[in-house]
């Protein structure tokens, strides 16, 4: 069993899961078994996602497809002239199209805002697309029908194996493929997620932020946007110039994914691709670029493709509007938080928040466990069990002078991720959970109940039933003890925290003890 919590810096080192020095899933080796197969002068088949029904799953009962006539085809078989590629001409978002038998706009959207670029500056960098799709891939170059992608695991990396066999039905890709036809990339990427999630079907339905999270390993913030500060478009301006993936979320509709008058559609996932200042009628105007990951449907409002508005700016302003129907359309900062519900930005680190270049956040993680009887005490409304929840001591030191000091500004962001440890991710069960912030005074053993009955919390998440859960807070120079709980005691699950800041911070896991010693 491995030890309850362990410590673990965002450093790229060589360890054993980390961005260098993957994993292999289900203890399959890639090179080894590309070798195997090489030497045989055999074509990789996947026995860990075997091409049959088991791996497509029991999708939606509404969805019409006949798995008797499902055929799993190699892309050699499916190109009618030429051969098979990788990748033509690049990687780009506007390579794919979602099939019709699988609801994962949430993960297309979000491999959109992976592989996003901007005409002007530099959108996403290539390091972080080759970590999620390794480069030196091919149909020709020691081809084996096998092929290999890495995500982000609950703080490992991982890389996972995939044969090129692709379910088809009456000669076509049944779910996402590539609008130029000898083109596979974008469905060997989806067969490899599908395999972590444990089927096709596993990946209907979901949110962002998820997927986001395993293409970086890095922090997630959402911003509500009828919540959304008046500096937004200034954040997602330096977001665009730093490594960031953003997307968006619309209001859900009538009915699920309905097309409404304005030409958004109802509960969907999209992809922020870019942001951009124009000038019209002499003001100057924020714009937010917006994917609509099926590839058709945009926005028919204020400066979308056809908008008379486009005709009041500069000729070298005008050169953003794009007149084609692809997906992709840009509309105003308002019009963009009054149409969309959320706004999530994920990074590698959140440097870009302050308007200081030389100030950088620190960042820590821990893994931990909540065990039933032992360390799941539940929320602060179990009181007699609360205190035996895992605590972790944080430290602020005084901000550096390379940073910026706003009045109230977020100094520091928590993430709690639940640990997914079920095979199948649609059987995975979301517990509620959150977690409590207090200010201690320098106290290094853990808290016992008494503490806990008359303190109250400095700072709190509230509980929700989803993967992760994050917050900004400030929080003064001081000490402080963060309490991860689930809603309920008595559950068993493990859990991953971490912490964002911008001040020097010193963050451990506070051992048991015997005697425990309350707040003096």
């Amino acid at each position: 069993m491995p030890p309850p919590h362990k410590r673990h810096d965002y450093t790229t080192d060589h360890d054993v899961g980390s961005p260098s020095n993957p994993m292999g899933f289900l203890d399959q080796d890639y090179q080894k078994l590309l070798h195997e197969s090489l030497s045989r002068n055999e074509l990789f088949v996947d026995d860990m996602f075997p091409p049959n029904s088991s791996s497509i799953g029991t999708l939606d009962k509404e969805v019409d497809l006949d798995y008797k006539n499902i055929k799993w085809k190699r892309p050699s078989e499916l190109v009618s002239n030429g051969k098979p590629f990788f990748t033509v001409d690049g990687i780009s978002r506007f390579d794919y199209k979602q099939g019709s038998k699988l609801g994962d706009c949430w993960f297309l959207a979000s491999i959109g805002a992976l592989i996003s670029t901007d005409e002007k500056r530099s959108f996403m960098t290539k390091d972080i697309i080759n970590q999620v799709i390794p480069a030196d891939q091919s149909f020709s170059n020691n081809y084996a029908g096998i092929f290999h992608f890495r995500f982000w695991r609950f703080g490992k990396w991982i890389y996972v194996v995939v044969d090129d066999l692709l379910p088809t039905a009456d000669g076509d890709v049944i779910f996402v493929h590539s609008r130029t036809s000898n083109e596979f990339w974008p469905a060997l990427l989806e067969k490899a997620y599908a395999k972590v999630c444990g089927s096709y079907a596993d990946l209907h339905g979901g949110f962002m932020p998820e997927a986001l999270m395993d293409f970086t390993g890095g922090v997630h913030m959402e911003f509500v946007l009828n919540e959304a500060p008046a500096y937004l478009w200034d954040i997602m301006d330096r977001a665009a110039k730093s490594q960031t993936l953003m997307g968006c979320a619309s209001y859900q509709g009538e009915s699920l994914e309905a097309v409404l008058s304005n030409g958004i559609i109802g509960d969907h996932a999209y992809t922020v691709t870019g942001v951009c200042k124009v000038m019209s009628k002499g003001n100057p105007v924020n714009l937010v670029r917006v994917l609509n990951p099926w590839g058709h449907s945009e926005w028919n409002g204020d400066w979308s493709d056809e908008s008379s508005l486009w005709d009041t700016v500069s000729e070298e302003d005008r050169k953003w509007r794009e007149k084609l129907d692809n997906g992709e359309f840009w509309m105003s900062i308002n019009n963009f938080t009054k149409n969309f519900e959320s706004l999530d930005i994920c990074c590698l680190c959140p440097d870009f928040l302050d308007r200081s270049p030389g100030c950088h956040w620190k960042s820590q993680r821990n893994f931990g466990k909540w065990i039933a009887g032992t360390t799941a005490g539940g929320s602060m409304d179990n009181k007699e069990t609360f205190w035996k929840n895992p605590q972790f001591r944080v430290r602020i030191e005084e901000l550096s002078e390379d940073c910026t000091h706003e009045e109230d500004a977020e100094n520091m962001l928590v993430s709690l991720i639940q640990n997914h440890e079920k095979r199948h991710r649609r059987s995975q069960k979301n517990y509620w959970i959150g977690f409590y912030i207090f200010k201690v005074r320098g106290e290094t053993a853990k808290f016992s109940a008494e503490f806990f009955k008359e303190k109250k919390p400095v700072a709190l998440k509230t509980f929700d039933n989803l993967r992760e859960v994050t917050e900004f807070f400030w929080l003064e120079p001081g000490e402080y003890l963060i309490v991860p709980c689930t809603k309920n005691p008595g559950i068993t699950a493990s859990f991953v925290l971490s912490i964002f800041s911008k001040h020097e911070t010193h963050f451990e896991y506070i051992e048991e003890t015997e005697e425990m010693e309350d707040d003096p």
